[in-house]
């Protein structure tokens, strides 16, 4: 909830909650933060347990929401900035346990008697007055579950009562008081010669009642533990201990990871997780990267490469720089994209939210104008008083526990729990969940080129010496004035001279020229290397190229140059961009290619991975055009893309989706981003999608269906409060359930990707 524009000030918190079980529940805490001055937004997640808060500090502050919320009858206490997840699934694990602990004493103060009872009844067993020692102890019985498992019930609805609110345990402290009250009063009649036959009693409908709901919100309780396990599997990844390097030692010694900083020395050995993200120094090994990107088989890191923390080094000793620490990390920054998806609510939820919101008094004028048809209906009929206070107690009882609006406030959110931690698995971070409900209704998808459909990594393809010289001297003479250069293009032709065993000599006098290329002397001649423009400053006539090419041409006079030849470069498609096109394609997709390359080269990528439709030659501006112009046609569109270039159209379309190994700039406006970088994960996040929102649509209808259906029958008498106590909490463990099978989902990445692997 928004409650005004942040201040410039303004500052974030987390809250952890404890005690809300639906929707109203949540609105409540909702509505006892964000009447505080200063606190200008407010987002309650009921899955997590957790309220974020952003406020003015020169106002409020993050105790006084907390204090707030305690006021309404939650636990809460305001979460450590570095704090994370495990920690708050210590406290969610205290508050099953105390779900738990109450459910098996409740069920062992009901179970037993209630059976008892049935076999009292069924062996037809008479006692003095009409009571038989069965009933005595279920009323024994029934007032110790009445106060030890009841009283977390009574003390929320308390709370709720003294600031003007209602909750779902509102429902439930007034169903068991109806019944219990009833019953109380009903005795006390039957004794005191009110009634000549003992009217029916629901002792232990109340005490069972609150035993099946406890023993619900265990259940329940359990089934989030599950639903939530992806971002603990992924915080579990994280080492506790690296081994560093001190300044004048050249042992490492093992210290606690939070002592770490960008900078240190690290030792991985073989078999370790690497604990921070860092650039190996020294040695070479194979990284098992599967917890970021979703791939299986390892990837060889050396000198120079960037290695992450939580991943597995495998058979090499590597001494790596760390770069980033703490919360910084990769593995940090995907688990803080993964909690605030999490932590939003997309349109659906909202409505569903507003719904259960005034649901808790809409049922309390159901169970009234239950009370009062009932009561109007025997008095009409002239029935027994004993019979009409039995039947109204009954029907109002079962009324106000079977309409609790738990399953309708935890339809949406279990799905995303579970949705998102696939995802995250699975190298998809959804960084907000309106991302899911857009990715869901794609039909076009644009594809940048360089980075996303290519590796992004030019390799030599093709060497044309001039006459006089061969193709290793002048791929030696190229190699040479390239090799300190950090174009990609240098590096490119260095890496491919190194592959064929060239001995690459010196350079002296080297001389870059930004955007044209180098100038160096080698072995005693003067080289230029690069562009077309740069040879053309010392009058040397180049072919026209239509692709990638790095000229290089030797000093004959002052000004003047010969071509010694061309290397032709070009950009090597991913192995499994053309399966994943073909994906989208079954996925009917409308697919068009956009690139700033020149259209020779766009054309065959396009033709290789099978897109028809290309643009090329177009400038970031461009592709944003091209991409709302789609969207003026009545198409929902997706843009994929990796670079600074690819932001605006990115931002353009209706689902951003960035690849991974692209810039910052491209995830920032991405709504989904590609861990892995391959292509099949545009098609693993729009399957995803749709079985998440196919699964919230099924719990929303579980939900709506099951209290359409269950009120009526409940307002006619129909279900007796236990029965009713059981399906209540049946439904919410339906719904969790449900939401859980998303977990066995399949997407075809991970096959075509394992396919690939085993094919090379």
């Amino acid at each position: 909830m928004t409650v005004a524009d942040p201040p410039e000030t303004s500052t974030h918190a987390t809250v952890s909650v404890g005690g809300m079980t639906c929707a109203s529940c949540a609105a409540s805490v909702n509505k006892a933060a964000s009447r505080l001055p200063g606190v200008t937004e407010c987002a309650v997640s009921l899955s997590r347990g957790r309220a974020a808060i952003t406020f003015d500090p020169a106002r409020t502050s993050a105790d006084a929401v907390a204090d707030a919320i305690r006021e309404v009858g939650y636990t809460a206490h305001v979460e450590e900035a570095d704090s994370n997840s495990i920690s708050r699934d210590d406290e969610h694990a205290r508050h099953a346990l105390a779900w738990r602990n109450r459910a098996i004493v409740g069920v062992a103060l009901w179970l037993p008697i209630e059976t008892l009872h049935w076999i009292h009844r069924l062996t037809s067993f008479h006692a003095m007055h009409g009571l038989h020692w069965i009933d005595w102890l279920s009323i024994i019985t029934s007032s110790i579950a009445m106060v030890y498992v009841g009283s977390a019930f009574y003390r929320s609805a308390w709370a709720a009562l003294r600031h003007r609110t209602t909750n779902m345990d509102t429902l439930i402290s007034m169903g068991a008081t109806v019944a219990y009250g009833y019953s109380a009063v009903a005795l006390i009649g039957y004794l005191a010669g009110a009634w000549t036959t003992l009217p029916d009693l629901y002792f232990m409908e109340a005490a069972g009642l609150l035993a099946l709901i406890s023993l619900g919100h265990a259940m329940e309780a359990r089934a989030r533990t599950a639903a939530g396990r992806a971002i603990r599997e992924l915080l579990e990844l994280a080492p506790a201990t690296a081994w560093r390097f001190s300044a004048d030692a050249n042992l490492p010694a093992e210290v606690p990871v939070a002592e770490l900083h960008v900078g240190d020395r690290l030792l991985v050995r073989p078999g370790d997780r690497v604990p921070i993200d860092g650039i190996v120094i020294e040695g070479s090994s194979s990284i098992d990267e599967s917890m970021l990107t979703g791939e299986s088989l390892p990837v060889a890191r050396a000198i120079g490469d960037k290695v992450f923390g939580g991943t597995i080094n495998h058979d090499g000793r590597l001494t790596i720089r760390a770069t980033a620490v703490g919360s910084e990390t990769s593995l940090a920054q995907i688990i803080r994209l993964v909690e605030t998806a999490q932590d939003s609510k997309p349109p659906v939820q909202k409505l569903a939210d507003q719904i259960a919101a005034v649901f808790v008094p809409a049922v309390l004028l159901i169970a009234l104008i239950t009370a009062v048809a009932w009561f109007t209906w025997g008095t009409a009929h002239h029935w027994d008083s004993g019979h009409i206070w039995m039947m109204l107690a009954r029907s109002t009882c079962s009324v106000l526990i079977i309409a609790c609006p738990c399953a309708l406030g935890l339809a949406v959110p279990a799905a995303i729990l579970v949705g998102t931690g696939i995802g995250a698995r699975r190298g998809i971070l959804i960084r907000n969940i309106d991302a899911i409900q857009q990715a869901e209704k794609i039909d076009s998808i644009m594809l940048d080129k360089t980075g996303t459909i290519t590796r992004g990594k030019p390799v030599v393809s093709a060497i044309e010496p001039a006459d006089g010289i061969s193709t290793n001297e002048l791929l030696r003479l190229a190699a040479a004035a390239e090799q300190y250069s950090q174009h990609p293009l240098a590096k490119a032709i260095v890496a491919y001279a190194r592959q064929g065993e060239l001995t690459i000599p010196p350079a002296d006098q080297f001389q870059s020229e930004p955007g044209f290329g180098i100038i160096a002397r080698v072995d005693g001649r003067s080289l230029f290397v690069g562009n077309q423009r740069l040879l053309e400053r010392y009058r040397v006539t180049v072919p026209m190229a239509d692709t990638t090419s790095v000229f290089v041409a030797e000093q004959t006079g002052d000004s003047l140059a010969r071509l010694l030849g061309r290397i032709t470069l070009s950009d090597e498609l991913k192995s499994d961009s053309a399966a994943a096109v073909e994906r989208l394609r079954r996925l009917k997709m409308q697919l068009q290619l956009l690139s700033g390359d020149n259209p020779s080269a766009v054309r065959a990528v396009a033709k290789a991975v099978g897109i028809g439709e290309v643009k090329a030659e177009i400038r970031p501006a461009e592709k944003a055009a091209i991409v709302n112009k789609c969207r003026s046609a009545g198409r929902t569109v997706a843009m994929v893309g990796d670079g600074i270039n690819d932001a605006p159209a990115l931002a353009a379309a209706d689902l951003g989706i960035a690849i991974g190994s692209g810039s910052d700039i491209a995830k920032e406006t991405g709504g989904i981003i590609l861990v892995s970088g391959s292509l099949h994960g545009v098609a693993d996040a729009i399957d995803l999608s749709r079985a998440t929102m196919r699964v919230i649509r099924q719990n929303l209808f579980l939900a709506f269906i099951y209290n359409v259906l269950a009120i009526p029958l409940a307002a006619f008498g129909l279900l007796n409060p236990l029965i009713a106590a059981a399906a209540m909490a049946l439904s919410d463990v339906t719904v969790i359930g449900n939401a859980l099978r998303l977990k066995y989902l399949a997407l075809g990445g991970s096959k075509a990707c394992a396919d690939q692997h085993h094919l090379h």
